[in-house]
């Protein structure tokens, strides 16, 4: 089963709809509250959960500090409300398979999915 750690200004309601969908979901609102985002992304690969983020700060850990993670996806979306963010989510797991999703670094828009290494 997939596990994901839903960043705190991607919201809780995002972590609920992937509960819902049967997924394991921790939101780090609840979690780990005001975390710093090098916590978040160790917490993330200690529990090998993916994180669902709209903070692009984490690209700049990983790729410049080189830091591992268990899987990235980073919302980068002109209309960012709950429920796109919630399609957009749902969209990529159905998209992708479990192997593309782990320890990769997406990148979800309007315009499309990248996926990084």
């Amino acid at each position: 089963m997939l596990k994901f750690l839903v960043d705190e200004c991607t919201g809780a309601k995002a972590a609920d709809a992937l509960s819902k969908d049967g997924f394991s979901a921790k939101y780090v609102g609840r979690a780990m509250k005001g975390a710093k985002d090098e916590r978040v992304l160790q917490k993330a690969l200690e529990e090998d959960r993916i994180l669902i983020t709209n903070d692009k700060d984490f690209g700049e850990i990983i790729y410049r500090k080189g830091k591992p993670h268990a899987g990235v996806i980073l919302l980068r979306l002109e209309k960012d409300f709950p429920e796109d963010r919630i399609s957009t989510i749902r969209s990529i797991i159905e998209e992708l398979d479990r192997e593309t999703l782990k320890q990769k670094f997406i990148v979800a828009s309007e315009k499309g999915v990248r996926i990084r290494p």
